[in-house]
């Protein structure tokens, strides 16, 4: 059987591990529901050290009328990392979509540092709050080339020369770009063009990094690849990481702190290796 036929004939969970039964999102989010747990703001700020860098209270947000979002709360403290999981449409990227600014905010409030930045837009959100958002795939340039796409990332600084400094603090870091610098972006492998996302974001020195599915689409070896420089920029630099992870064991093994969404609200929450040990997390969402 060739390797493809491999493929297509296995069936994939929300974990790394095959399945033998196909659950659907309905059923899955059925199901997460029945375990919910009442999850008290005390709790949060208990997984988050008592001292929450992010934070979200009672937010309500969606997309033009549609609510998608309910009574969300969110803690995450300086230098930590949280991983949303979740079935299909809970909501896990709606919550980075609100921080960052692309949805509809129908009430609540979302803090950085103390500071109010729910009605700030996306641009201030990166210039002046520190927030950057690496989106799931293909948001390179393609003809540009790698160089460019790093200044691309600083078209919000004051001056083209700041930009091209923080670019070159990047090749520093990162050898392996430095050697494509003059390539084109589209000539990257998957993993190539991850770190560049992941590095273009670097530019504005942001101090939270929104990480929406850092490993769709790529094969195991980046997928760690990617694993490791996100551990880096959290445990090195201080970087505060929340991200959307559809390999909720890669995830949950990063993260210090896992929430799992239903249906726009949290259902249960806890630190990454708790969640890891949950059977009914594992039954769910980790192909066991």
């Amino acid at each position: 059987m060739s390797e493809i036929q491999e493929t297509e004939n296995a069936v994939r969970g929300y974990g790394s591990g095959g399945v033998d039964t196909v659950i659907s999102v309905e059923d899955v989010t059925r199901q997460v529901a029945a375990i919910a747990e009442d999850i008290p703001v005390s709790r949060l700020d208990e997984l988050a050290g008592e001292s929450p860098l992010v934070s979200i209270d009672t937010l309500r947000a969606g997309y033009d009328k549609m609510e998608i979002l309910h009574d969300i709360n969110l803690r995450v403290a300086k230098g930590q990392s949280l991983c949303l999981i979740g079935p299909n449409g809970a909501g896990k990227s709606t919550i980075l979509h609100s921080i960052f600014g692309f949805t509809n905010i129908f009430g609540g409030k979302i803090s950085i540092g103390g500071k109010d930045v729910t009605k700030l837009t996306p641009s201030e959100k990166l210039a002046n709050a520190g927030i950057a958002y690496i989106l799931q795939d293909k948001s390179v340039f393609p003809g540009m080339t790698v160089e460019e796409n790093l200044w691309m990332g600083g078209f919000l600084k004051d001056q083209p020369n700041e930009a091209k400094k923080a670019a070159e603090m990047v090749f520093d870091k990162y050898p392996r770009l430095a050697a494509r610098r003059k390539h084109q972006a589209k000539v990257l492998s998957g993993g190539e063009r991850r770190l560049l996302e992941i590095s273009r974001a670097l530019v504005m020195d942001p101090e939270v990094l929104l990480v929406d599915e850092p490993s769709i689409g790529l094969e195991p070896r980046f997928i760690d690849m990617v694993f490791e420089i996100l551990d880096d920029l959290q445990r090195r630099d201080g970087k505060t990481i929340i991200m959307v992870e559809q390999n909720a064991k890669k995830g949950l093994e990063f993260a210090d702190i896992g929430y799992v969404l239903v249906s726009g609200e949290i259902a249960i929450a806890g630190k990454g290796d708790e969640l890891l040990a949950n059977p009914k997390v594992g039954q769910l969402f980790l192909g066991g």
